[in-house]
C-alpha cells in the first residue's frame, strides 16, 4: 500500500476512517479543530431520530452538499458513499489499531453511552440491552467487521482511482499523535 507521509503535509478535504470504535470521531474533531476545517460526522447524517437509517439517495445528497468546496474533515467508512466521497478526497487517514486497543475502547464507549444515555445524533442513545444482547450490538458489529476491514483496505486504497488520495496509515493512538503534532495550528 501506498504510504504518503511527507512531514505536517496533509489536504483540505479529509476521511477518517477505521473499524468501528478505533476513535475516527474523536481524531476527526482534533484534526478539523487544530487546522480549523469544518468537521463532518457522517453518523449524524446518516441515523434519524429511534435508529431509522436515511435513506440512502437522500444520504448520498447530504454527504454530496457537506463536502462541497474545501477545509472539510469527515469521519466514516460507509463503503456505499466511498464512489461519491472518495473522488473528492485529497487525504484518507486510516485507523488500523490492533483489535484489543480496538474492542476496550469500544466496550469503555458503550458502557459510559449505556449509563449515561448520552445522546449521539439526532436523539438517538445507546441502550444497554440493545448494546449487549441484541443482533444490532455495536460489539458484535466489530467482531464482524474488524478483520474484514484490515484485510480489504489495503486493496481498496491500493486502485487506480484512488491513487490521487494522500494516505496517513496510523498502527497506534501514539503515532497518530505524533503526526497530529506535526500539523499547523489555525487561528479560528
Amino acid at each position: 500500500m501506498r504510504q504518503d507521509r511527507a512531514q505536517g503535509s496533509i489536504g483540505q478535504r479529509i476521511n477518517v476512517v477505521g473499524t468501528t470504535g478505533s476513535g475516527k470521531t474523536t481524531s476527526a474533531d482534533m484534526i478539523a479543530e487544530r487546522l480549523g476545517y469544518r468537521r463532518i460526522e457522517m453518523d449524524a447524517l446518516s441515523w434519524r431520530p429511534n435508529w431509522e437509517q436515511t435513506p440512502h439517495d437522500e444520504l448520498l445528497q447530504l454527504v454530496d452538499d457537506a463536502t462541497q468546496g474545501d477545509g472539510w474533515v469527515i469521519d466514516g467508512n460507509y463503503s456505499k458513499l466511498r464512489p461519491m466521497l472518495w473522488p473528492k478526497l485529497d487525504t484518507l487517514i486510516w485507523l488500523d489499531y490492533s483489535f484489543p486497543r480496538v474492542f476496550r475502547q469500544l466496550l469503555i464507549r458503550t458502557i459510559r453511552r449505556s449509563i449515561t444515555r448520552e445522546e449521539l445524533w439526532n436523539g438517538c442513545r445507546e441502550r444497554f440491552r440493545t448494546s449487549f444482547f441484541s443482533r444490532d450490538s455495536i460489539l458484535l458489529w466489530c467482531l464482524k467487521t474488524y478483520w474484514t476491514r484490515r484485510r480489504n483496505y489495503p486493496g481498496i486504497l491500493a486502485r487506480s482511482e484512488h491513487q490521487h488520495i494522500q494516505i496517513w496509515h496510523f498502527k497506534s493512538p501514539k503515532q497518530f499523535r505524533a503526526w497530529l503534532e506535526t500539523l499547523p495550528i489555525t487561528d479560528h
